[in-house]
């Protein structure tokens, strides 16, 4: 394997040597090697960016759900200017009428709902949040919403490996359950799914929800940081934050994790092993 050869080029009319090479069988080899591994990572690297269209079934999708983000951002911008010119229209007219007073009034009133802080919004969107789904739904039955989409046999990953500290018990108001596990341990997205909100509040710290199909909501709190904006598009088993102990709400590191079904919280450990 590492005896030494020569290998001669020659000229065919009068012999004389052209080139010379020394090689061994384990140099080959060796190079072989290298070049193989090149090849490998230059097909990997061209499969997920420059031929991903034709080689990733989930391309298409990924697009498609980026373009409906980004026209839904233009949509709700659209929305706001047009509800701010409706009300600039109202209060023209109120002030042609004579209402300046209640004008003034109403627009000192607009100005303090102005001030919230940003904690103080993602409070109200997680109590909206928590309102709509906590009144849609009467009870919490896991077996009833197997007619429509079969949870069950439909494979979720982990979002973090440990062990159950407090299970899921929606009559005494916890919609999830908290799952103890190193700090900064990386916390995954269960399946593939759109960020519906990704913001901090003073009782569960960092928190993200996820939209599924089928109706399914996933939400993650008391993260370190978050690894994901709002509108993003993740992948089943993607890393969207980090176990943490933010918010008044925990007394250590671990991870609250609550599932939503059409408009009903399920208990998480029925569909993922932890």
């Amino acid at each position: 394997m590492n005896n030494r050869h020569i290998c001669i080029i020659q000229n065919e009319e009068d012999f004389s040597e052209k080139a010379t090479y020394n090689f061994t069988y384990a140099r080959i080899i060796f190079f072989s090697f290298v070049a193989f591994l090149l090849v490998l990572t230059l097909s990997f690297y061209l499969i997920n960016t420059f031929l991903a269209r034709w080689f990733d079934p989930r391309y298409a999708e990924r697009e498609t759900r980026k373009d409906l983000v980004a026209m839904q951002v233009v949509l709700d911008s659209i929305s706001g200017q047009l509800e701010n010119q409706i009300q600039y229209t109202q209060n023209l007219n109120m002030i042609l009428a004579g209402g300046v007073q209640d004008s003034l009034q109403e627009a000192s009133a607009n100005a303090a709902a102005v001030k919230l802080t940003k904690n103080e919004e993602a409070k109200v969107i997680d109590s909206l949040f928590k309102s709509e789904f906590e009144t849609s739904g009467s009870e919490f039955l896991p077996g009833q919403f197997l007619e429509n989409f079969s949870l069950r046999e439909t494979y979720f990953f982990s979002p973090i490996s440990g062990f159950i500290s407090d299970p899921f018990a929606p009559k005494n108001g916890h919609y999830g359950i908290d799952v103890v596990s190193k700090k900064d341990e990386p916390v995954k997205c269960i399946a593939d799914g759109t960020v519906i909100f990704a913001f901090w509040t003073q009782e569960a710290g960092n928190v993200i929800g996820v939209q599924h199909q089928a109706n399914l909501v996933s939400v993650y709190k008391h993260q370190a940081s978050l690894t994901r904006e709002l509108g993003e598009f993740v992948s089943a088993g993607e890393i969207i934050g980090l176990v943490g102990n933010t918010g008044e709400l925990t007394t250590g590191a671990h991870l609250h994790f609550e599932l939503w079904h059409n408009g009903n919280a399920i208990n998480p450990e029925e569909f993922i092993s932890f």
